[in-house]
């Protein structure tokens, strides 16, 4: 290998690529932790709406079960 000396201009084109290279490195990473956000979000929401049905539903239940308050058996830490 040749010692090459490396002229102001060229190295200020390599700081350049180094720049440019850094930069796309992040829009990526970026893009990637926008994806990760949306699906954690939807994650959420379908995580949210199940819950909502869940106690609906056991509303429900616990409705039929115990149509009188007075038949409804006392909570366990009595």
């Amino acid at each position: 290998m040749q010692n090459e000396v490396k002229t102001p201009d060229m190295l200020l084109e390599q700081r350049l690529v180094e720049l440019e290279t850094r930069l796309a490195f992040q829009e990526h990473a970026l893009g990637e932790l926008s994806e990760a956000l949306a699906d954690a979000r939807a994650e959420g929401s379908r995580t949210s709406e199940l819950m909502r049905h869940m106690l609906s539903d056991l509303r429900k239940v616990r409705t039929e079960l115990y149509a009188e308050v007075a038949d409804e058996p006392p909570p366990p830490h009595y």
